[in-house]
């Protein structure tokens, strides 16, 4: 099986989790202002040149032989894909912002990858679908409105300014929805589950906001 082939290699950092999870109980830099889109830089967030490594200490070895993509749930139409069966589809490219729940920010990231509208139009997900479900080969789950993830400026990329995603970024291939906070955009992503209910992820149930909207500083749950 292709699964066999895929190797996981660290192991999940108790000690970040626990630490970030410690951050949402204390409101860590909350600033409790409000922006509106058009307002480039979010607030609380501030602009890097880097792009920084955060992940929950496992990253995938993905060989493209082995890689899958299933797409099902609420849909008339559910895929398996290979990999040359997902490249196959048309291409996107997009210039978006990064705004990471850790307060930086980088403008300006080149992606080239599949549209989430492309791929929304080959499963044709059916009415009764209100949420999408990301699941990633490090078993790493969030949660996302389907509305959101239609948008037109999102998609499954598998490039990143010219080069393809290394695999400490979520290649080969991650969710890019730049109108959200990072941690919902999934690296190294496995599946895509259209489903009914919601279902929140691995932040959402420690304490980060179902939603995400940096612009809203929508950091943490409000609950908390």
């Amino acid at each position: 099986m292709a699964d066999d082939d895929v190797t996981l290699s660290g192991e999940i950092r108790g000690k970040l989790v626990d630490s970030k999870q410690k951050w949402a109980e204390e409101g860590r830099l909350l600033t409790g202002k409000t922006a509106a889109h058009s307002e480039r830089l979010p607030p609380g967030q501030r602009r890097v040149e880097t792009w920084p490594v955060l992940d929950l200490g496992i990253q995938p070895d993905i060989p493209p032989h082995a890689w899958r993509l299933f797409v099902d749930g609420e849909v008339d139409n559910p895929v398996t894909l290979k990999w040359d069966e997902f490249a196959a589809l048309p291409k996107t490219e997009l210039t978006t912002d990064i705004h990471c729940v850790t307060a930086w920010s980088r403008y300006d990231n080149k992606w080239e990858g599949v549209s989430a509208r492309d791929l929304i139009a080959l499963v044709k997900p059916r009415a009764s679908a209100q949420h999408v479900i990301f699941h990633s080969y490090d078993t790493y789950k969030t949660n996302v409105p389907l509305a959101d993830f239609a948008a037109e400026d999102v998609m499954l990329a598998w490039s990143w300014n010219g080069e393809p995603i290394s695999r400490e970024h979520g290649g080969p291939l991650r969710v890019v929805i730049p109108k959200l906070y990072f941690w919902k955009s999934a690296k190294w992503i496995k599946r895509i589950e259209f489903s009914i209910m919601d279902k929140p992820g691995f932040w959402e149930v420690r304490g980060y906001h179902n939603y995400g909207d940096p612009w809203r500083e929508q950091r943490y749950d409000d609950e908390i």
